[in-house]
């Protein structure tokens, strides 16, 4: 057996092939491809989340500035498939975007986002997020929504916020 280190630049400058041949074996190795998207356990767990809930699971980890981060990535557009629908988004994508230093962080942000969102609804079997097979993280297309709604608002308000700074007060 021979083992090889990559760094974070060298996967994010790989070609595309070789960047989700990578992803497939760390997610094999976690043990997450054990299953099919439509046998997936977590999926049948899965809530929708509302834009209110997603302001408090946003409350709840505000001090894990990388699942801040993580959190923020579903305000991108995801994939939908399935009946019932899902919206899927690329481990490997999340991990770029948020410039963690590998998959394992990112599980660990999205576990802290469970945790939160499943305090937030009181609720213990209730999932922000699952996995598929194929490196894929999971959730409504309803709580994609929220997350987008909550970060279009978080801008609005900075604007305003920026807007209001710029006024002087009158000499």
């Amino acid at each position: 057996m021979i083992g090889i280190t990559l760094t974070t630049d060298q996967i994010r400058n790989a070609p595309t092939p070789v960047r989700q041949w990578i992803e497939q074996q760390v997610i094999a190795s976690l043990g997450l491809a054990a299953e099919t998207p439509a046998e997936h356990s977590q999926a049948a767990h899965l809530v929708a989340c509302t834009t209110d809930e997603a302001a408090a699971v946003l409350a709840e980890i505000k001090g894990l500035m990388p699942a801040f981060n993580v959190f923020f990535e579903f305000a991108r557009p995801g994939i939908s498939f399935g009946q019932p629908p899902v919206m899927a988004f690329r481990l490997i994508d999340i991990l770029y975007h948020t410039r963690l230093e590998d998959i394992e962080q990112v599980i660990e942000c999205l576990e802290a986002i469970n945790a939160a969102f499943s305090h937030v609804r009181g609720e213990a079997s209730a999932k922000f997020c699952g996995f598929d097979n194929q490196g894929h993280c999971l959730i409504p297309p309803e709580t994609q929504r929220s997350v987008a709604a909550l970060w279009q608002s978080i801008l609005a308000s900075q604007k305003e916020w920026r807007g209001n700074a710029d006024v002087k007060p009158a000499a």
